[in-house]
């Protein structure tokens, strides 16, 4: 009996320190190792991520029921930096006050970036839309540090504010609305007809 005793207190101590150095190996393989989340990082909301292009409704199409009251809550992230009153003084950026349309670096006494002042052109409602959305990507090498407007409704909503600010330029017009290829129309219409002409046959069919 003691021997089986013995056997059965060895056996047991075997398990116990096969458990151990299981234990003991697993922790000496996974440390220092950090383990991968399922999802990298995380978003701030107005700052630019490398995610895919916009899905939404073009810009022109926003712009068509932008609200400028909406867009004056926007501009809160720039009063910081800049003031939009007629006869506003530069700040850290400048002056506001009748941007829309006029040409790139336009205000007088400011000292804008050789990278703005470079670009040709007016701020017309594409050009504006570009550098609300990354300011550094429009014009890289810019002063400005603002990391740019994520969401298509604000800077569409921003853009009818500032406009509204001593320049009064036009809407730009919707997108046209595709029409469907004629191959396209011709085909519906087939079916269309194929159909009208079984609920006729059908009519017929019962009524004798």
């Amino acid at each position: 009996m003691s021997n089986n005793n013995t056997i059965a207190g060895w056996v047991l101590a075997g398990g116990i320190a096969a458990l151990g150095f299981s234990i003991l190996s697993g922790k000496y393989f996974h440390a220092g190792k950090n383990e991968r989340p399922e999802v990298m990082g995380f978003v701030i909301e107005g700052v630019e991520t490398s995610g895919g292009a916009d899905t939404g409704p073009a810009i022109e199409t926003l712009l068509q029921t932008a609200d400028a009251a909406a867009g004056e809550k926007v501009f809160a992230k720039c009063a910081a930096c800049h003031t939009i009153n007629q006869g506003g003084a530069n700040g850290i950026g400048p002056n506001l006050w009748d941007t829309m349309g006029k040409p790139h670096a336009h205000v007088a006494g400011f000292a804008y970036s050789d990278a703005l002042k470079s670009i040709p052109g007016n701020w017309d409602w594409t050009a504006m839309d570009a550098w609300l959305t990354s300011p550094r990507k429009y014009a890289n090498g810019t002063k400005m540090t603002f990391a740019g407007l994520g969401k298509a409704e604000d800077r569409a909503n921003l853009m009818v504010y500032l406009n509204a600010q001593g320049s009064n330029i036009p809407l730009p017009p919707p997108p046209a609305v595709e029409e469907p290829a004629a191959d396209e129309a011709e085909a519906e219409a087939g079916v269309d007809a194929e159909a009208e002409e079984a609920v006729e046959a059908d009519a017929a069919a019962a009524e004798e």
